[in-house]
């Protein structure tokens, strides 16, 4: 498996998703999405393209700016990051109750 295999063309993203690349070259910009230049051609790799769609859906569903989507998934990743701590109190409690 090459490397490029690993990554998505953003041009296919765009025309897939009907969004304008200027959208990917924003999210670049605020650090929300990192592209990837393979023989001139910008790619993302595809472990992100989950996170690419969430943001696509913010944008063009609630119509949310890049700041706000920027606001967005930080907050969902300080969730994540809570739900992962309150799951490992419930086991490390479970483990008393047991004894």
């Amino acid at each position: 498996m090459s490397a490029a295999e690993n990554y998505i063309e953003i041009h296919q993203l765009c025309r897939h998703y009907e969004i304008e690349t200027s959208f990917i070259d924003d999210l670049s910009e605020y650090g929300l999405l990192e592209i990837n230049t393979i023989d001139q051609s910008n790619f993302i790799h595809h472990d992100r393209l989950g996170d690419f769609e969430r943001m696509v859906r913010l944008h063009h569903d609630l119509h949310i700016n890049m700041e706000g989507i920027a606001s967005v998934l930080h907050l969902l990743d300080k969730m994540a990051a809570m739900q992962s701590e309150l799951d490992m109190l419930r086991n490390r409690l479970g483990l008393y109750e047991e004894g």
